[in-house]
Order: C-alpha cells, then sequence, then structure tokens
C-alpha cells in the first residue's frame, strides 16, 4: 500500500509522463472541429482535472483491494470522467460522428498512457 507523501511525491512525474503520451494521440484523434489550442488545452486540462483523483484518492479509498479492482476503477474513471468533462467544456451531440471521434480519441489517450505506465512499472 502507498503512503499519502509517496503518492504526492509521484503525482507532478507522473502528471508529466500522461500529459506527454496523452497530447500526442489527442492532438491527432480530437475531431478538426476543434482548433490546435484547444487539442493541446484537452490534453493538459483534462488529466489536471482527473490525474490527482486517479493517483492520490483511488489508491488510499482502495489501497486494501487487489491491484485489479484499482486498476479496473482508476482507468474506468479516468476516461469516463474526462470524455464527460470534454463534453460539459466543448458540447456536442452524441449522436454526431465527431462527438463519437472525441470521445473515441479520450479513451484512446488513456489506453496508451495506461499501457505505457504498466511497461514502465513493469520494467522498474
Amino acid at each position: 500500500m502507498w503512503e499519502p507523501n509517496e503518492l504526492w511525491q509521484f503525482l507532478p512525474y507522473g502528471y508529466l509522463l500522461t500529459v506527454g503520451l496523452e497530447t500526442p494521440v489527442l492532438m491527432v484523434g480530437l475531431s478538426r472541429q476543434h482548433s490546435w489550442r484547444r487539442r493541446l488545452f484537452a490534453g493538459v486540462g483534462l488529466t489536471l482535472f482527473t490525474y490527482p483523483i486517479v493517483v492520490l484518492v483511488l489508491p488510499l479509498l482502495l489501497g486494501h483491494f487487489a491491484d485489479w479492482v484499482y486498476i479496473t476503477v482508476a482507468e474506468t474513471f479516468a476516461p469516463m470522467g474526462e470524455c464527460l468533462l470534454f463534453y460539459l467544456a466543448f458540447g456536442g451531440d452524441l449522436r454526431q460522428r465527431s462527438t463519437q471521434q472525441d470521445f473515441l480519441a479520450i479513451i484512446l489517450a488513456n489506453i496508451t498512457s495506461f499501457l505505457v505506465g504498466e511497461w514502465l512499472f513493469s520494467a522498474w
């Protein structure tokens, strides 16, 4: 189980790595209706809202459960939360292909950072 001070120490490094991995996916994957500035903002901003919960809150709440429980909750919360935040911030019609593309890009960005993070931690 992680100690709170360890989680706080990890937060800035993990955040920067996550943003570095997810932003390129969002820059390419978000629909064309979004400017490059908005795409960049999404890469930095969406993670800013969800990452502290994933790194600081959920490990303390779920630390006594098996690792797969934490991973399942965290990796479901992050993309769902980011899709919701993106939708609330920039709107869209859930039936439109562009909105679905945006959600898919956010989900793929999160999968990318999860897989790379798992690979890095397994090698560490």
